[in-house]
């Protein structure tokens, strides 16, 4: 087998790895990117993969010390700039079998370094339970966990905007983030985990032993109900994305928006529910709403159509809309 044969046969191995990888671990994410076409799909499995592997790295119930798990992230974060600089890490720590379809994913669309560099820190901070005194607090380590993921997303699917629509994609990613920690409660305070700034909970009234023991009633309750409201605000304030991102992704930006949306509801509709089970939706419900984006974006493309249409008759009459 010739080199060349070889390196394809490592690509499509990797590539099927993190398909594979994707399929088992992204409970939610998997119904919206499969509405990706390829080669956009394959490089957002090879995206998720990682994020997952380190995300493995820095949580997984494995017996490894937070000292252990901070040394192999050191080693994580050298191996990913050995691959973004276009060497093969060397006695990879996670899966070897990842960085073929990584580094084909980060040269072809030419992803921010420094969007891998924020992840990884992101993750050293889960090493050592940490409290948030404040939400600007929160708001940094949602950005490093999952507002990178957004912006490396809209970097494959394609974009307009430059920087404006990178600040929407941090902010989407963040909604999602903040649902995430509503949803995940319970088992976050298992972990000895409370991520919900402590000014919060002083002002409504809730101890951090009060959710470490489950406690609900009102005060929980009206604490839920001011976090649900700041997480619909950071979903209201990244609402102009869909027409910035490639017609050919956004099926997959509103399918996965309209999941963890839904989330939302759900827990708003009950907030007490999340201290007693994990919060989700059916596989049909994901299904529906995989196919209703694909409706929801032709008509995300018929409205921007029409805008620029207007735009350009206004251009030429001089009417200014």
């Amino acid at each position: 087998m010739s080199k060349s044969d070889d390196l394809q046969r490592r690509l499509r191995e990797s590539r099927q790895f993190c398909l594979e990888l994707t399929k088992a671990a992204a409970k939610n994410f998997y119904y919206g990117l499969r509405l990706l076409p390829e080669p956009k799909r394959s490089a957002m499995f090879a995206l998720y993969a990682y994020m997952r592997l380190v995300d493995d790295i820095a949580d997984e119930e494995d017996g490894r010390t937070p000292a252990r798990r901070a040394a192999d992230l050191d080693v994580w974060r050298a191996h990913t700039h050995d691959a973004l600089g276009g060497n093969v890490p060397v006695g990879c720590n996670g899966d070897a079998r990842l960085w073929s379809a990584f580094m084909e994913m980060t040269q072809e669309y030419r992803l921010p370094s420094h969007l891998f560099d924020d992840a990884i820190t992101g993750q050293q901070r889960d090493l050592w339970p940490e409290r948030f005194e404040t939400f600007e607090q929160l708001r940094a380590y949602c950005y490093q966990v999952a507002g990178v993921v957004g912006v490396a997303s809209i970097h494959i699917w394609g974009f307009v905007g430059g920087a404006e629509t990178e600040a929407l994609a941090a902010e989407r990613g963040i909604a999602l983030q903040l649902t995430n920690i509503l949803r995940d409660l319970r088992e976050d305070a298992a972990r000895g985990r409370i991520y919900l700034p402590l000014e919060d909970l002083a002002a409504h009234g809730v101890s951090e032993e009060d959710l470490f023991r489950g406690r609900g009633g009102e005060p929980f309750c009206r604490l839920m109900r001011f976090q649900i409201e700041r997480a619909e605000s950071y979903y209201a304030r990244s609402r102009g994305l869909e027409a910035r991102v490639s017609p050919d992704a956004r099926p997959t930006l509103i399918a996965m928006t309209d999941i963890y949306h839904r989330l939302l509801r759900k827990v708003a509709d009950e907030p007490e529910r999340v201290l007693s089970l994990r919060v989700s939706l059916s596989a049909w419900s994901k299904l529906c709403i995989g196919w209703r984006a694909a409706r929801a974006s032709r008509a995300v493309s018929t409205a921007t159509a029409a805008a620029a249409a207007a735009a350009a008759a206004a251009a030429t009459t001089g009417v200014t809309q």
